[in-house]
Parts: structure tokens; C-alpha cells; sequence
């Protein structure tokens, strides 16, 4: 039965001849059209199958088998209102909603008209942003996070509209199959949904096998409902998918319960996967004779053809005209799909970065206002994010212990935490717990919500404790956040800032507390990457990143937060700096350093003592990492003719190995000298405190090397 709702009389797995005469109040022009829909996404399958097989498609995943739930779960959903996260079986629904067979063909073939993602991506990747339908990866389950990310902004956004403005509650409807439910994602989106008590529609479609593993190799017990039936607040259904009757009775249940904001809801489906996974897959070589023939003896299109006929819905005849009538359609739209242009080649670099907001350009160069005295990094970071918050109510922060106090009721009585460095101290005392809030210990689950509330127009401001912790989360980043506005052909995107501090200079951090790693974050396109060196640098950066339309990774060296060197004055609420713009720290005439984060201050101090021995340095402070600054390193290198990169990270494939690449292919005539790398060990970070001065560079490094550099 269903938890969170009275039970129902029917068994779990009712035949549906008990409920025949119950229709959920469909007419019968609804259940022919409900049954034309099932027939068309069957046949659009079968066409694409057909056209893999003569070469004109490139790939083809099918949704043989689900075609009945996923038409009933679109049928009790409002296109252009609810918001829809769907997986690659999703056909069904995705034609319902409101996306033609032209469309999904134009997929197939990779047209440049191509809605979903403009030929980037495999078919079956819906998106439609008209329809609210967001652009899905090829990555199972992390849509789970993005849906309650999404839910969650839908309903900050509706704070304060009336109910005459908003109509019935929004759903945000998310799928996948038996095998997604083995992810991480899919059980930390359920734990995030059910703490926030957000209307999502999950509909696991369960058919029984992820490829060739059958799911009771993949679920403990073999049911994922009767696992999650413990979550509070959660309504549980489990029904036959393949009966439409049934489908749409059971969902419109869950609906209910999700429009009257009584927390999510989980819908298990038992489905069937007639044809194999994909064209890539055989079948045969892992499911009996038996089990296939039960498979297909469940087909709900012949079971749906029944149930119409034995109700005196339709007639043998009707159903057979109606499905030439499909067949025609079908035919036409591939037909036509099949003469469209292909994308132009020079199309590949447009849509990874906004076309519209450049954060390099003067726009953000503004100059300071300062006033009051001199504050750390963390300080004039808390400034730039109190002055944002204050400024666009679109800023949301969550995170790690980023909460002054979960327990709204403790303000009263105590300090508050506002982050383990303090860089949030106050902000929920100030904006409110709908704006800032502590986050479940699941760094996917922060970077997956905060793509989902950027999709629907907030601009999250996220952080995760500290880089080294930051791994569980790169899925979300690289194949997700950083991939959306590219796979999407321009149509979605999810621009936020996730705060990290990194790097080592501890004494004490250990492995865990010191890494660097800021070169796989550099290397992903669609991804901003900033490391500021100073308090003032890092106010003017942090406030281009949340007003830029790009997803950035906001680097923070937790060695930096509280050092007195690098203070600097508040420079007013519009101070900027402009992204790819380096800093000239030091100006000399007979080498450079590039560098960023503390390698700015041990190059000052290595270039102080390289001074006396008469060696003038050039120190360029990059700032940003992604875009990076080369048209100041290449000036200063012409200049100098001899070149240091000092970076924090391991020596063999750090950041800094990049930029003295380019620099020996561009600038070889310039140099008199070979480009030298100052970089820590190819080692982790000890906790013993002479071996972690052994690993990491020191200013003692980097003298050396200038002199012997100075010396060529």
C-alpha cells in the first residue's frame, strides 16, 4: 500500500480487470488519445531502430515497455508549468508533454535544428525549454539532484505570490530506472527532497534489469519501494506499469499528495523492456526464452489494444486505422528529418561559455570605493557576499555548516557558526533560513541542488567545506554544471558559485586538510576558475562571480584567510575585477614568475632576496586560472626573456606544466633561457611539519631557482 495516504483496497499489483470499471474519471476520447500517444512513441522507436540499422541515425536507445506509465505521468502534469527531469526511456512522456516526432527524429539525425541539443548529444537526451523539459545527460541518477534543486527554487519563488498567481502547486517530476536507484544521487535527492518536504514526483520505471544485471542484483531485496517506505513524509506507490488503468489511478494519487505540498512522492513502476537496452546490447546472451516471452506477453501497447476493445472503447477496425494514421506520422517526420543540415562545423566552440555576459569584459572592471580599515580575506568575502545578498534576493548560500544555526529557535541564545573559516558569519541571522541554510554532509548533493535552483533562476552561492572533500561532487561539476548550456545548444544553463578553500601551508593539514588539484577543474570547458592572492582581489573576483552568467569554481587559500600581508580596505558594493585579467605584483626587468594563490607572497619574498643578489623579477599574479591572463604573461616574458611558474599543486601534470607548455611552443624565440617549474612534491601533504616545508614549495625554492635561472 502507499505510504503517506490511506491504504488502498486493490493489491499492490491489482489485475486490471478489477478495475475496469473505474476509469479515474477518463473519457473515452482521453483513453484513445492516451493509447495514441503509447502507439506513437512505440512506432518512433521502431523507425529509429530501423535507421540505425541502415546507417542514418548514429545511436538509438528505446523506451520499449513504458510507453503506459510514462503517458499517465504526463497526463496528470502541465507542460510549460511543472518541470520535468526525465531519463532516456522517457519517449512516451516527452511526446505527450508536447514534443513532436520531428523533433525526436531531428535528434536522431543530428541536425543543427535539433531542439534537445542542437546535435551534441545521443537522442533520447530530452530537453524542450519551452515545455520544461531540462536538458538530460547520459550520466544515471544525478538528475535526481537537480529535480530537488529545481523544487526547491520553485517554491522560494512562490513565496509571497498569490494562489490566484501560482494555480495548483508545481511538481517537479523526475525518473529513472531500477539501476539509477544504486546510485548515490538517487538516495541523497530522496534524504534532500524529504528534508525540505518539496513536491517531486520520483517515477522509478523498473523493468527488472540495468543492461544485464537483473535487479535483485542491484536492490537489496529486489524492491526499492518497500526499501524507502521509512522516509518520513515520503508517499509510496507501487503498481503495474504496464497497465494504463492502473498506472494513471496510482499516479493520480501521488499527484494529489505532491499538488497539496504535503512533502514528495515515489512512484514504482513495473514495467517491462520487451526490445534490448540499446542496439549496443543483445539481449539474449542473459535473459532466457522464458523470460522474454513473459516480457513480451506484458507489452502494455497489446495490453492497452485489449482493455479498449473489451470495453467497447473501440472497435478492431478503429484501432487499426488509428494506427496507420500513427504510422503515417511517423513516416512523414523521419522522412523530413532526414533532409535537415547537419550543424556547421564552426558551430563547436558556441554556447560554452554565456554569449551574452562576458566577465572579462570592462562591465566588470570598476574601480574601489574604499572606506573603513583594513580587513583579512574572510572579511571582505563576507562583505561581498552580505553586499549580493542584500542586492539581488535571487542569492541563495548553502553548504556545510555555512548556517549560522539550523536551529532557528538557538539564535537567541547563541553566536552562531557561519562556516568553519566564518566567511558566512551572520548571513542567516541577517537574510533568513529560506536563504541560507546548512546542507545534508553530501557534496554531490550541494553541487547537484544548486545546478537545479540555477536552472530555475536563482543564483546559488554554495560551498563545500574544503577541496580535498570535493571529489563526490565532481561528477555534478564536470558532466553536469559545466556541460549544461554546451550539450543544451544554448538553451539551459546553470551559472552559480561553489566556494572552496584549498591548499596546504598549514602546518598540520595532513593529506586531507592541504590538497591543490586546481588543474582538473581548469581543464573542464563551460567552468570559470578563480584563485584570488589578497583580501581586495578576492571581494572584486567573488562579486564578478555571482553576477556573471557562467558557473564558476571560486578558489580560496585557507593559508590566505587571516594573514595580515595581504589585507586590503572594502572597496564598496560594485567593486569588480574583470575575469583573465593577472596582476602585476612586482615590475623587473630580468625574469618573470607567474604564479597565484600563496605563491604570490613566497615570490615576493624569494624576488626581495633575489633583489640584493642583483636579479631583478617580474611577479604576475594570475588570479584567474580559467581564463587565464596570456597576453600579460607573453608581455612580460618578451620583456624578461627568462620565465619561472610556481604553482602549489604536484610538479608532473600541475596547472603551472600548461602554461610552461605554451609558453616554450609561442614565446620560444623570446627566451634565452628554458622555461623552469617550482612545484611541490609529486607526494601528498604530511602531517609532520618539516616534511610538509619538504613537499610544498618555499620562498627558498623559488630563489634558488631564479638565481640559477638569473644565471643561464
Amino acid at each position: 500500500m502507499e505510504s503517506g495516504a490511506k491504504p488502498r483496497a486493490e493489491p499492490v499489483l491489482s489485475p486490471e480487470t478489477e478495475i475496469y470499471d473505474r476509469y479515474h474519471g477518463l473519457t473515452r476520447e482521453k483513453l484513445i488519445t492516451a493509447y495514441r500517444w503509447m502507439l506513437l512513441s512505440r512506432k518512433v522507436d521502431d523507425r529509429e531502430i530501423q535507421l540505425k540499422r541502415q546507417n542514418k541515425v548514429f545511436f538509438q536507445i528505446n523506451g520499449v515497455g513504458h510507453e503506459a506509465v510514462l503517458v499517465a505521468a504526463a497526463m496528470h502534469l502541465r507542460p510549460g508549468k511543472d518541470w520535468y527531469f526525465p531519463y532516456y526511456r522517457d519517449r512516451a512522456l516527452c511526446l505527450a508533454t508536447g514534443v513532436t516526432p520531428f523533433e525526436q527524429f531531428l535528434a536522431s539525425v543530428a541536425a543543427a535544428d535539433d531542439p534537445a541539443s542542437a546535435g551534441r548529444q545521443m537522442p533520447s537526451h530530452w530537453s524542450h525549454p519551452k515545455l520544461n523539459i531540462v536538458s538530460q545527460s547520459s550520466c544515471v541518477a544525478t538528475q535526481f539532484l537537480h529535480a530537488v534543486g529545481a523544487a526547491v527554487a520553485g517554491r522560494y519563488a512562490s513565496k509571497g505570490a498569490s494562489s490566484e498567481t501560482n494555480g495548483p502547486r508545481e511538481i517537479v517530476y523526475v525518473s529513472g530506472g531500477d539501476g539509477s536507484t544504486s546510485e548515490g544521487e538517487f538516495w541523497e535527492a530522496l534524504n534532500s527532497a524529504c528534508l525540505q518536504k518539496v513536491p517531486v514526483l520520483f517515477l522509478i520505471e523498473d523493468n527488472s534489469y540495468a543492461i544485464s544485471t537483473p535487479v535483485e542484483a542491484q536492490t537489496a531485496g529486489g524492491n526499492i519501494s518497500k526499501l524507502v517506505r521509512s522516509y518520513p513524509g515520503l508517499f509510496v506507490t507501487e503498481f503495474d506499469g504496464t497497465s494504463f488503468i492502473d498506472s494513471y489511478g496510482r499516479l493520480q494519487d501521488a499527484v494529489t499528495y505532491l499538488r497539496e505540498g504535503r512533502g514528495p512522492a515515489l512512484a514504482h513502476a513495473h514495467v517491462v523492456r520487451p526490445y534490448s537496452h540499446s542496439l549496443s546490447d543483445d539481449e539474449r546472451l542473459y535473459k532466457t526464452k522464458k523470460e522474454r516471452d513473459d516480457e513480451a506477453n506484458r507489452d502494455p501497447i497489446i495490453r492497452m489494444t485489449d482493455f479498449l476493445i473489451a470495453e467497447n472503447l473501440a472497435t478492431p477496425d478503429e484501432l487499426e486505422t488509428l494506427e496507420k494514421s500513427v504510422h503515417d506520422e511517423v513516416t512523414e517526420a523521419a522522412d523530413q528529418a532526414l533532409t535537415m543540415r547537419w550543424p556547421t562545423k564552426d558551430s563547436w566552440s558556441r554556447h560554452r561559455y554565456s554569449e551574452t555576459v562576458d566577465p572579462g569584459s570592462s562591465a566588470f572592471s570598476t574601480e574601489p570605493s574604499f572606506s573603513g580599515k583594513d580587513g583579512t580575506v574572510v572579511d571582505l568575502l563576507h562583505a561581498c557576499l552580505r553586499d549580493e545578498m542584500a542586492r539581488d534576493p535571487r542569492v541563495i548560500i548553502f553548504g556545510q555548516d555555512v548556517a549560522d544555526a539550523s536551529r532557528e529557535g538557538n539564535l537567541g541564545e547563541v553566536k552562531g557558526k557561519g562556516g568553519v573559516f566564518k566567511v558566512t558569519f551572520g548571513l542567516q541571522r541577517e537574510f533568513g533560513g529560506e536563504r541560507v541554510w546548512n546542507s545534508p554532509l553530501a557534496e554531490a548533493s550541494i553541487a547537484g541542488m544548486a545546478a537545479g535552483a540555477a536552472i530555475r533562476g536563482l543564483k546559488p552561492v554554495v560551498e563545500i567545506q574544503f577541496f580535498d572533500y570535493i571529489w563526490p561532487a565532481y561528477m555534478q561539476i564536470r558532466n553536469e554544471i559545466a556541460a549544461f548550456r554546451w550539450r543544451s545548444g544554448g538553451t539551459f544553463s546553470c551559472p552559480l558559485v561553489i566556494r572552496v578553500p584549498i591548499g596546504g601551508y598549514l602546518t598540520g593539514g595532513s593529506i586531507y586538510h592541504s590538497q591543490s588539484g586546481e588543474v582538473l577543474f581548469a581543464h573542464i570547458p563551460g567552468l570559470r576558475v578563480v584563485m584570488p592572492s589578497n583580501a581586495l582581489d578576492a571581494n572584486g573576483l567573488l562579486r564578478t562571480a555571482i553576477r556573471c552568467d557562467d558557473p564558476v569554481i571560486f578558489l580560496e587559500h585557507k593559508h590566505l584567510y587571516r594573514q595580515t600581508h595581504n589585507k586590503g580596505r572594502y572597496p564598496g558594493p560594485e567593486y569588480m575585477i574583470p575575469f583573465g585579467k593577472a596582476r602585476t605584483v612586482l615590475e623587473g626587468t630580468d625574469l618573470t614568475i607567474v604564479t597565484f594563490g600563496a605563491l604570490v607572497r613566497r615570490a615576493q619574498i624569494a624576488a626581495q632576496k633575489a633583489q640584493a643578489e642583483g636579479v631583478s623579477v617580474e611577479i604576475i599574479d594570475l588570479r584567474t586560472l580559467s581564463p587565464f591572463d596570456w597576453d600579460a604573461i607573453a608581455t612580460s616574458v618578451t620583456k624578461t626573456s627568462r620565465v619561472i611558474v610556481a604553482y602549489e599543486d604536484g610538479r608532473t601534470f600541475g596547472y603551472g606544466a600548461e602554461i610552461a607548455a605554451r609558453i616554450s611552443e609561442e614565446l620560444f624565440d623570446e627566451l634565452d633561457a628554458p622555461v623552469r617549474r617550482v612545484a611541490a612534491k609529486d607526494c601528498w601533504v604530511a602531517y609532520n611539519p618539516d616534511l610538509e616545508d619538504e613537499i610544498l614549495p618555499q620562498s627558498e625554492d623559488i630563489y634558488t631557482a631564479m638565481i640559477e635561472l638569473a644565471r643561464f
